[in-house]
């Protein structure tokens, strides 16, 4: 059977089981978006206001489905405005195959109008970027795309379509996916699990990698069995409910007291599916300081990266640890589990109950259902919903880690409210944060999605301002933003709801009364000078957190 590269691109995408794409038309790639048209009952394709935008909902619906998300757009700006989404789902390791046009194959190199080498762009923050140059290799480069993105550390790729292929005619070959690389059953376990089985101060720090790999009742097993906490990173911070008596909560510069301080006393350290950067290790040589470390991940890459580990075991996480639960002994560390909640004790009266941040977080967890899909952009509201916000379920939490987007939330938030079939979803911001991106407000008010904006208002970019607080002297330099925008009346201009509020009280009757299908928009000020603790100063160790204003 003879296709255009057009159709092809359809076949593929309907045959990886493809029926929602994101992304913004151009010229590069009209022939691909009439076949879109055609195909509209199989594949749902979401206008986002800008390719950036489209890029981010791509990700958020990844994070949500734990399928690969797709994203299409022109060539020149349009692939260039995609790079941030991109280069997000790359740090925090989400499959998304990113679509491109370009300008037909003898127009290349020519600089031609809207005319850019996105493969040379996009090849340090993908797993595989390439340019089809011939309609009879499309097939093949789509299938790879889509195989590369999923296997082994997940993460973006991209295919850039030149107009001419896409209506090119070529045979179509139909090949049914591959699933990708087989895993090994079996793994040489055995020294890990002596180490864990001697150890009697153990902890678990879990990343992305336990999500990714759909390993949380694994990892609930393992924290049971070795009466050990957890704490997590940003990624794997959805990995367990809450309410389970040994989550920590996240560690590292802006982590849970209790998590930071049992990490750093524990003997063995049991780290899954997570690299270890710098905002989570801090002084690396207090970091490793009289601990094993055991270090298991599906990218052997990171072993030795930042940290050496003295156990390493590279492979899925979720095979790795049901082979190695059937070689530990189940034990209760008594004096460990009292240590652990000496430090909750600590934690707890060290937190202000009349918090602002605090008391909104919460107010609005109230009013959430544990699969409610929660998202962020990046900043100090970012730390205070990992901090403060207790998730009930995996895969609902959306936020920038690795790259620390700020205006990743509203794009995240609409993919995410998409995968999540259209629930309500709640995406916590600040001014600064909601500032770079408040244009998706226009495709979520389009889609009727019912996403709750929450803006923290302090008229400044808050992070930035408590660095020069804390390590500049007070020396505000352009944090302040100073900035007349009614966000109320931005929202309202868009067709979504808008309010203000300044009370927990008006809050709470706000959330009592929201519509069902449109976004709102509630912007609540809070103080310029309100600040994330604790904190570990950059490069510093448990010794030098800050717990205190």
């Amino acid at each position: 059977m003879k296709l255009t590269g057009a159709q092809i691109v359809i076949k593929r995408l309907t045959a990886h089981g493809v029926d929602t794409v994101f992304g913004y038309p151009g010229g590069a790639v009209l022939t691909l978006y009439d076949e879109l048209y055609k195909n509209a009952d199989k594949i749902n394709h979401i206008l986002t206001a800008h390719e950036q935008g489209a890029a981010h909902a791509a990700d958020g619906y990844s994070r949500v489905t734990g399928k690969t998300g797709v994203v299409i757009s022109t060539s020149g700006p349009g692939a260039t405005n995609l790079v941030t989404g991109i280069a997000n789902a790359y740090l925090d390791s989400i499959p998304i195959v990113a679509i491109t046009g370009n300008v037909s194959v003898p127009l290349l190199g020519r600089d031609s109008f809207q005319e850019v080498d996105i493969v040379s762009i996009t090849k340090s923050m993908t797993k595989f970027s390439y340019i089809v140059r011939d309609v009879n290799e499309l097939e093949e480069v789509l299938d790879k795309a889509f195989r590369v993105a999923k296997e082994g550390r997940p993460g973006p790729v991209l295919v850039d379509i030149p107009k001419d292929i896409q209506s090119d005619v070529c045979e179509y070959i139909g090949a049914v996916p591959e699933n990708g690389k087989a895993e090994p059953t079996s793994f040489d376990s055995d020294n890990i699990a002596d180490a864990i089985n001697h150890s009697e101060r153990p902890f678990i720090y879990a990343g992305g990698g336990i999500v990714r790999g759909n390993a949380e009742e694994e990892l609930r097993a393992l924290s049971e069995k070795l009466s050990a906490p957890v704490g997590f990173s940003m990624m794997g911070l959805s990995a367990l409910p809450a309410e389970y008596p040994l989550n920590l909560g996240m560690s590292g510069m802006h982590g849970k007291y209790a998590s930071s301080l049992a990490k750093s006393e524990c003997d063995v350290l049991i780290v899954l599916g997570a690299r270890f950067s710098d905002r989570a290790t801090g002084d690396v040589s207090e970091y490793v300081r009289d601990k094993t470390i055991i270090h298991i991940d599906i990218d052997d890459s990171e072993f030795g990266k930042n940290v050496t580990p003295q156990l390493s075991l590279c492979g899925d996480v979720k095979r790795i640890l049901a082979e190695l639960l059937q070689k530990l002994k189940p034990v209760k560390h008594e004096k460990w589990l009292s240590r652990i909640e000496e430090l909750k004790r600590l934690e707890s009266d060290s937190e202000r109950d009349d918090f602002a941040p605090k008391k909104i977080i919460e107010t609005v967890r109230n009013f959430c259902e544990d699969d409610t899909v929660i998202a962020t952009d990046v900043g100090q509201h970012q730390m205070w919903v990992m901090q403060y916000y207790r998730l009930g379920k995996s895969r609902t939490l959306l936020t920038s880690g690795g790259l620390g987007a700020m205006g990743f939330g509203l794009g995240a938030a609409i993919g995410g409210c998409i995968a999540n079939g259209r629930k309500r979803t709640v995406l916590f911001t600040g001014d600064g944060s909601f500032g770079m991106n408040l244009i998706e407000l226009a495709t979520a008010v389009s889609q009727k999605l019912p996403i709750i904006v929450v803006i923290l208002n302090n008229n400044a970019l808050g992070l930035p301002r408590q660095w020069q607080t804390t390590f500049y002297g007070g020396r505000y330099s352009q944090s302040t933003l100073d900035r007349q925008t009614d966000f109320k009346a931005v929202a309202e201009a868009f067709g979504a709801k808008g309010f203000s509020a300044n009370t927990i009280p008006s809050l709470e009757k706000l959330l009592q009364n929201l519509p069902a299908d449109i976004p709102v928009v509630i912007d609540y000020e809070i103080g310029s000078d309100e600040i994330v603790l604790p904190m570990i100063p950059p490069g510093g160790s448990v010794k030098d957190m800050i717990t205190k204003a």
